[in-house]
């Protein structure tokens, strides 16, 4: 049987000159970006919340002497803090550096400090960033406190995982007439195969698998493109379709098998069967997913672009994540398939399913408005193999796979269920932390509901 990449064209395709590259020698990168430049400078923060102390009273200190203190400084009580300290607030207009040396000089005050503020441990550089709601929007993902979260184990962006990339392949070196992706890590691989012409040189001719690449592990905080959300793990390119997006599913069953034989973490699917399909249709498929899944491999698939009531294959079968797509109002998209078997969903963009039956979806979904896509570089147009840009017609369930694909591989590399999880452990916790989205509790729309990715991480 032959496979197609889960992909829908939004009506209106544009491209954004994100590439730094592309900018004239006299502009900063970030203006060709479509970032405009600040032309002043901007006053900076301060460094602790406005209006907040933190005071810790010496051992034996009653609520009385705590009152007298606090009237002294113009300041009330608020809550206690974890540790024995308590936050206070003072009155509008008076100054925190003055309060909290006023605080000190009180002897029955252990100590005093203002409130510090806290920011993400990564706030990345890279220009585009702004586009992608898919990370950062309130129906995003919740990329930066899985960065934070990975960081803090020690595994910055899921480094030490792979994820094997079954598609179109992946722009990931400059050989011949083919160019590396310029937002995609050069050393950022380990070696694949290419099942179309049968060699070991997996080099994308299509588009569709580096669009796919670069959501799970493109370069970030290098001030150029965009993001990735596993940007530490490395990619293994497995490529089964060819210029056209076409494939077939034995070389989805080798595609497995090797993932699984050469030590893959996650394998991410982004294809569906041109036509629906039972388990007994693609037999070799269901065996190499079972032999992947014991061997330890995260499957993660596309659920269907057609809008159907069937999640569709690879994504159907036993031991694979199927992943549906939401839109930038946090609803199921209008192409994206559901039914029996749906896992989860996460940002796959376009407009929104007309579904009004109940009161989630109901308030956020505008079935028939459009949506922005999701960005990520790519050729400048299908096989333009050595011309990049951030095409703005990306949509579909292939793009929401790579999301989970991405927040499995940080999973396992940061030992968040423990050394060496089993898939089913992985799936578990994506399902706990996901999302409750349309129908409360589980549902054929959204399955376990949205990826959150932050949510996965935390501890």
């Amino acid at each position: 049987m032959s496979f197609r990449p889960i992909l829908t064209v939004a009506a209106s395709a544009g491209v954004l000159g994100l590439l730094a590259g592309a900018a004239p020698a006299s502009q900063p990168a970030h203006a060709a970006a479509g970032v405009a430049p600040s032309t002043a400078s901007a006053p900076a923060a301060p460094s602790y919340v406005p209006g907040e102390v933190i005071v810790r009273y010496d051992e034996g200190v009653g609520r009385a002497g705590r009152a007298e203190t606090q009237r002294r400084a113009g300041a009330r009580f608020e809550e206690r803090v974890p540790g024995g300290s308590r936050r206070l607030v003072i009155r509008a207009g008076e100054s925190v550096g003055e309060t909290v040396a006023q605080l000190r000089r009180d002897p029955r005050v252990r100590y005093a400090q203002p409130n510090h503020v806290v920011r993400a441990a990564l706030t990345p550089n890279d220009p585009g960033r702004s586009l992608q709601w898919n990370f950062f929007g309130a129906n995003g993902v919740g990329a930066p406190g899985a960065w934070d979260a990975a960081i803090a184990a020690r595994a910055p962006g899921g480094r030490g995982a792979v994820v094997a990339v079954v598609d179109s392949g992946v722009a990931y070196q400059t050989r011949g007439p083919f160019r590396r992706a310029p937002d995609l890590a050069s050393q950022g691989y380990v070696r694949g195969y290419d099942f179309v012409d049968r060699d070991r040189f997996p080099n994308d001719e299509n588009g569709h698998g580096t669009h796919v690449a670069g959501t799970i592990a493109g370069r970030t905080n290098n001030r150029v493109g965009v993001t990735g959300l596993a940007y530490g793990a490395r990619v293994m390119p497995l490529r089964v379709l060819n210029a056209r997006g076409i494939g077939d599913s034995v070389s989805i069953a080798r595609a497995l098998r090797y993932a699984a034989s050469h030590r893959a973490d996650v394998v991410n699917i982004s294809v569906e069967l041109e036509v629906p399909a039972t388990a007994a249709q693609v037999p070799e498929i269901v065996s190499a997913a079972r032999a992947a899944e014991r061997r330890g491999l995260v499957i993660v698939s596309s659920s269907g672009n057609s809008g159907e009531s069937y999640v569709n294959f690879p994504a159907a079968a036993p031991g694979v994540i199927s992943v549906g797509a939401t839109t930038i109002r946090g609803c199921r998209a209008a192409y994206s398939n559901e039914g029996p078997g749906l896992d989860l969903v996460a940002p796959g963009g376009g407009g929104d399913a007309a579904h009004r039956d109940n009161p989630r979806d109901d308030a956020a979904c505008r079935p028939g408005a459009t949506g922005p896509s999701i960005v990520q570089q790519t050729f400048r147009r299908e096989g333009a193999v050595r011309s990049f840009s951030f095409p703005r017609n990306y949509v579909g369930t292939s793009f929401a796979a790579p999301h989970v694909s991405a927040a499995a591989a940080m999973i396992i590399a940061t030992g968040r269920v423990g050394r060496n999880p089993s898939p089913a452990a992985v799936e578990r916790r994506l399902k706990e932390t996901a999302r409750d989205l349309g129908p409360d509790g589980y549902d054929q729309r959204y399955g376990f509901g949205g990826l959150d990715a932050a949510a996965a991480l935390a501890r």
